[in-house]
């Protein structure tokens, strides 16, 4: 088994992703490994030029997406000193790839939302597309089922 060394937490800020985090933080506690927290967002792309995102709201947009990160890090400094951020534009899957090898990550780990059926079709999943194509260990971490769900 290899060691766990540096620890990829991508999160999108919703609770999945928050209970993925926490677990994350006694993993790295346990075994003395470094945590990247990483956050993806993505600039709508129209076909039509009028449509698209001025320079101006695509820059709101990464000022947001890095103010929102750079709050999540903090809070997570508190616990782990030497915890770090990375923002990051475009597809997730291909991101969380693209940061766990520019990282030297030796685990990712994600929540999930658990949806399935037509609500999974419809809406892919990026843990799944993860789960497929990382060449390191992926560990997730599902969201607390709902009353009513």
């Amino acid at each position: 088994m290899s060691e766990i060394k540096h620890i990829l937490v991508p999160t999108d800020f919703a609770e999945p992703a928050q209970l993925a985090l926490e677990f994350a933080i006694d993993l790295s506690k346990k075994f003395g490994a470094a945590l990247t927290l990483l956050h993806v967002y993505d600039v709508p792309v129209y076909p039509y030029s009028w449509a698209a995102p001025s320079a101006d709201e695509q820059a709101r947009i990464r000022s947001a997406a890095q103010q929102h990160l750079d709050d999540a890090v903090a809070e997570l400094r508190k616990q782990v000193p030497s915890a770090q951020g990375v923002l990051r534009c475009g597809s997730p899957w291909e991101e969380i790839q693209k940061t766990a090898e520019d990282t030297d990550a030796s685990l990712i780990v994600m929540g999930t939302h658990g949806r399935r059926g037509l609500q999974h079709m419809m809406l892919g999943s990026v843990v799944e597309k993860t789960l497929r194509l990382s060449c390191i260990p992926v560990l997730t971490v599902r969201a607390k089922p709902h009353p009513g769900s």
